[in-house]
């Protein structure tokens, strides 16, 4: 009997990297230039997993065009990858988890509300694109987290059913799309403690880093 193949679908921005806090740092920095002052831990926690032109919208005005929302959001972008780029590296024992995990022959899959510009920085700024199965980012999909979207689409294209995917997420949002789209979730403790998750009943493990995990345990949850 052929075993069921199993898949790992990761958020990218704070999960993969610890960059969640220059994201918000430049989103501060975008609306203070449009004389709005935004409350740090108020706006994580509403828009972490959000696409940029959905946050832009919810801020600006539904009436922005998408010629207008992408001049923005192409601004915001340039704002995070400038503060980011020198501190531009892969959550401690990520490098680890996947190599076993490729070992084991688990589907790898990356499933982020970035744009391309954005994927393009991290995931080949450090060499990481050759070890997903795919990549699935803001273009790819309408909506952007809590809808299931991006993780469905991951899935969909590793072959996987849903039931047989863990998500690795750090934000509520995140995790609240794993669960609509019906798949259990390991979150990181990079941005928020663990009791910001204490909801929701598909996380199967809360860590602060990969080190804290492994695969065996996972599949055991």
């Amino acid at each position: 009997m052929t075993a069921t193949r199993r898949a790992f679908i990761f958020d990218m921005d704070g999960t993969i990297v610890d960059n969640m806090s220059f994201h918000t740092e430049s989103w501060i920095a975008f609306f203070q230039r449009r004389g709005k002052d935004i409350d740090a831990d108020e706006f994580f926690r509403a828009t972490a997993g959000r696409q940029g032109k959905e946050i832009i919208r919810s801020h600006m005005g539904e009436h922005l065009n998408d010629d207008e929302v992408r001049v923005l959001n192409d601004e915001k972008e340039l704002v995070y990858r400038e503060l980011y780029e020198p501190h531009r590296k892969t959550v401690m024992g990520f490098d680890v988890l996947i190599a076993l995990a490729k070992e084991m022959n688990v589907a790898l899959a990356v499933a982020t509300a970035a744009p391309n510009a954005n994927i393009t920085f991290t995931l080949d700024g450090l060499d990481l694109r050759r070890h997903f199965d795919t990549v699935v980012g803001a273009a790819d999909v309408a909506r952007g987290k809590p809808h299931p979207d991006v993780f469905l689409l991951a899935a969909e294209r590793c072959g996987v059913a849903p039931e047989h995917c863990i998500v690795f997420e750090d934000a509520p949002l995140g995790v609240e799309a794993a669960r609509r789209a019906g798949m259990r979730a390991v979150v990181l403790t990079t941005t928020l403690p663990a009791e910001a998750f204490a909801e929701f009943d598909n996380v199967i493990h809360i860590a602060s880093d990969f080190s804290e995990l492994t695969i065996d345990a996972l599949f055991s949850s």
